[in-house]
């Protein structure tokens, strides 16, 4: 019982791995190059898993992407500073815990990689709504089943399920894929 459940989930996993738009990872991956080499920066935000599978992004650019490089990222996690967000959540709302932290750091030409399995999350997309709105580029992680996330974002990453499960494992396969692009392909 327990063998046919784990052959079908990751049957499932993989078909949806199949079903990603490499075109879009690549086109992402050419957007964090020049936001890279033009000195910007790149933001990351998402809640629950979502929050880890950001920050874990951050690690791998800042640290396996940029080290001993001749030119080196700069990343903030949006999700790392649990004093900075308990402090919007509480005296200005959770919905607003990403976008009043952007609004100190984000300029033209940056890029914010949002992340949000069901699409809707209202803190993710302020914060996307705020980046469109100051000149950055927006990538968005998200299910390819609804969600205002993929209608805001100049680079939508859809996957097709709605299964919580699935749309991580898939998250963590696409940001593996950006950040190892720098440490496999580029010095």
């Amino acid at each position: 019982m327990s063998a046919a459940f784990v052959e079908n989930y990751l049957a499932d996993l993989g078909g949806l791995l199949s079903k990603l738009d490499s075109a879009k990872i690549a086109e992402t991956i050419d957007r964090m190059r020049e936001v890279r080499d033009n000195g910007k920066m790149i933001y990351i935000c998402g809640n629950g898993g979502s929050a880890s599978i950001a920050s874990q992004l951050v690690v791998d650019i800042v640290k396996g992407a940029s080290l001993r490089k001749k030119t080196r990222f700069k990343m903030i996690g949006l999700t790392d500073s649990i004093a900075t967000i308990t402090a919007y959540a509480n005296d200005e709302g959770y919905e607003t815990v990403f976008v009043e932290q952007l609004k100190n750091y984000a300029q033209e030409g940056d890029l914010l990689i949002a992340i949000s399995g069901s699409g809707n999350s209202p803190n993710v997309i302020q914060a996307v709504e705020y980046a469109n709105q100051v000149g950055c580029t927006t990538v968005g992680l998200t299910t390819g089943e609804g969600g205002r996330l993929a209608e805001v974002s100049n680079l939508p990453l859809l996957v097709p399920s709605s299964h919580m499960g699935r749309l991580e494992d898939c998250f963590f396969i696409m940001t593996h894929v950006l950040c190892y692009y720098f440490m496999e392909e580029e010095d």
